[in-house]
């Protein structure tokens, strides 16, 4: 995997509880992982949830791809990448990778895609998300 295409990074060790039975990461729980280095990445680019959803605009995911190449264990660190492309005016890529910090296993592939709705849950471009492109 090429990680020269990610620009940013987050760290992350895997807890206990976020095992099944199988003493490996629930498949569930890697979606949370891609949310939470999401969030954290937006906020990176100088864009925060909260205030986006108090002024009327609420990014969603309307889709997700994921392959799951290599289960991770308790105890595991692992790193998040991400980089975000536009597919349109109103919608969007977020490429996600995750690889295992100890020897950049990669880990799972995701490309979540996302738009941008109005306050009444309508499809809409936004000039305010411009700066998450560039």
């Amino acid at each position: 995997m090429d990680m020269t295409n990610h620009f940013f990074k987050l760290e992350f060790e895997v807890r206990d509880y976020e095992c099944d039975m199988e003493g490996i990461v629930n498949n569930a729980v890697y979606m949370q992982y891609l949310e939470h280095a999401r969030h954290t990445y937006l906020k990176h680019k100088g864009f925060d949830f909260a205030v986006l959803t108090k002024s009327g605009i609420n990014l969603v995911v309307i889709r997700s791809e994921v392959d799951y190449l290599y289960p991770l264990r308790s105890g595991d660190n692992f790193f998040i990448t991400a980089s975000l492309e536009r597919i349109s005016k109103i919608r969007f890529g977020l490429v996600q990778d995750i690889f295992r910090l100890s020897d950049n296993k990669p880990i799972l592939k995701a490309k979540i895609f996302g738009t941008s709705l109005n306050a009444e849950g309508q499809p809409k471009y936004f000039k305010e998300l411009e700066g998450l492109f560039s």
